[in-house]
C-alpha cells in the first residue's frame, strides 16, 4: 500500500474544486478553521468534530525515561500534549477499508 500524507495544500485544493471558493479563499477558510481549533486546545478545550473524532489537550506528569540504544536514564519533563479519539463512525470506516 503507497502511504500518503493529506498536507494543508491538499485540503485547500479540495476546497477550491468542490466549494468554487477561489484558491486565496480557500486557503483562508482552511486557515481560520485551523486557528480556531489550536487556539481551543490552547486554552485547555476540547474540540469535538462530529463523525470524525476528538482532540483534546491533557497534561503528562514528569517521569523517569531511558534511552533505548544506551540505556541511560533522563528526566522527560511534564508537558501538554494532544490526543485524538476517533468517533465510532470514523473506527468503523477504517475498518471496512482495511478489510477490503
Amino acid at each position: 500500500m503507497d502511504r500518503k500524507t493529506l498536507t494543508r495544500q491538499d485540503i485547500s485544493e479540495a476546497l477550491y474544486r468542490h466549494i468554487g471558493l477561489s484558491k486565496h479563499e480557500s486557503g483562508l477558510m482552511l486557515e481560520s478553521v485551523l486557528e480556531h481549533i489550536s487556539s481551543a486546545l490552547i486554552y485547555g478545550e476540547s474540540v469535538k468534530l462530529s463523525t470524525f473524532g476528538t482532540f483534546y489537550p491533557r497534561q503528562k506528569e514528569e517521569r523517569i525515561g531511558r534511552n533505548p540504544k544506551t540505556g541511560v536514564t533522563a528526566t522527560i519533563n511534564a508537558r501538554r500534549v494532544i490526543s485524538f479519539k476517533p468517533s465510532k463512525l470514523m473506527k468503523e470506516r477504517i475498518n471496512k477499508t482495511a478489510k477490503q
